[in-house]
């Protein structure tokens, strides 16, 4: 309900801007790829928190720079809260812990790197050094009760398939948009570049002055990443508390959009690289322009689709013939994930709540349902940012 005020300088020696990922603002304060600050500048960002309590970040959107900027340092977590979800009691101050999960590749003086390579655009440009809020070999102090783990995957291109080291389980309170219908539990969980989840973690059911360690475990279903197992994230149980939490039975309301009151289904084919020269890896193919959506590179002046204001629609994202993953990541709306063919075959625990991107894998086709409900020009994406800086970027105008 607040209005936000946000006086943002640019202090580089090139142009940028500010996207609000997760929170339904005007399309003049979107961070559009054309809606760039330049060198030396400044901007007033400004606009009304209307929407439910969320995690949601910001980071730049410079076509072709995203990815270079983000890796660097430019992004930041943005919590909405409200009095609806303060009355549940959810573990809050120092039970509550905001996690930024970000993998950085650092030269031998400790500075960053970002120089990927025609193989590193592309699968996604990784590095060997996890930080959680720009920390490398974390460690957190817990006291034996319930924690609330509100989990940014900042990465450019690594997903993690988070779990706890001992196999205990943890529960699933929430995903991009806010808080599930009723807690999920699971023994892991993956997340995609740009995904939130917003966790509840027992300590107490784990022995005084021991540890833990929130790790990613392998994963299965592409070549490119998912075949190592490594923490993240260590906690160290080190006092007793007697924990009063009691876990709601209902958290959030959320209606469900009805696939018959969709107006339009739109399918776009995300498994297709477009050749841009006459060889592979090897050969003189072009950085530019690899990754594409319906064959499609991005165009900053060019409408790809256009969508009338206040209608629901089903969007397909189809990665069958595919071997790289996708998280598929809409500017203006949340939606609602309604299916998942082939690869993993269902609509996973974060993913029944409002979302904001979706992992599709290679094999997957995945379908989500939307009200637009925001006037002007946005942009979807890969939120692989070495693909989305590649051009596999579309943009739609609702009006």
């Amino acid at each position: 309900g607040s209005t936000v005020t946000i006086p943002f300088t640019n202090g580089l020696s090139e142009e940028t801007n500010i996207h609000w990922h997760g929170l339904l603002v005007p399309a003049a304060m979107d961070g559009h790829p054309s809606q760039m600050v330049t060198a030396g500048q400044s901007f007033n960002y400004t606009f009304k928190i209307d929407q439910a309590a969320n995690m949601a970040w910001y980071h730049p959107h410079p076509h072709e720079k995203t990815g270079k900027q983000v890796f660097t340092g430019l992004a930041g977590m943005f919590i909405v809260e409200s009095p609806e979800e303060k009355a549940l009691n959810l573990p809050s101050d120092a039970y509550e812990l905001p996690l930024v999960i970000q993998d950085k590749r650092l030269d031998t003086t400790g500075a960053i790197m970002y120089s990927p390579t025609l193989e590193e655009v592309m699968i996604g440009y990784m590095g060997e050094t996890i930080t959680v809020n720009g920390v490398s070999s974390p460690f957190q102090p817990v006291t034996t009760r319930m924690y609330r783990l509100r989990v940014l995957n900042g990465s450019n291109g690594r997903m993690y398939n988070l779990a706890l080291s001992n196999g205990n389980s943890f529960m699933v309170i929430g995903s991009d948009g806010g808080l599930l219908p009723v807690p999920e539990t699971v023994t892991s969980l993956l997340l995609a570049p740009g995904e939130r989840a917003d966790l509840l973690v027992d300590f107490s059911k784990i022995a005084l002055n021991s540890e833990v360690y929130l790790q990613s475990n392998s994963f299965s279903g592409v070549s490119s990443q998912g075949s190592q197992t490594f923490k993240i994230l260590k906690f160290m149980v080190n006092k007793t508390e007697t924990d009063t939490f009691k876990m709601p039975t209902s958290l959030n309301s959320i209606t469900p959009l009805s696939t018959a009151s969709a107006t339009k289904t739109r399918t776009f084919d995300i498994g297709v690289m477009m050749n841009m020269g006459s060889g592979g890896h090897g050969g003189t193919m072009a950085m530019k322009g690899m990754h594409t959506i319906n064959g499609k590179i991005f165009n900053m002046d060019r409408i790809d689709e256009s969508v009338a204001l206040n209608s629901t629609e089903i969007w397909e994202f189809d990665n069958t013939n595919g071997d790289e993953p996708h998280p598929m990541h809409l500017h203006g709306t949340f939606f609602q994930v309604s299916s998942r063919t082939g690869g993993r075959g269902n609509i996973l625990s974060h993913e029944k709540g409002l979302k904001d991107t979706v992992l599709v894998m290679p094999g997957e086709k995945v379908r989500i349902i939307t009200k637009f409900e925001k006037v002007g020009k946005f942009v979807f994406h890969c939120h692989n940012l070495e693909h989305e800086d590649d051009g596999m970027m579309l943009n739609f105008e609702v009006k």
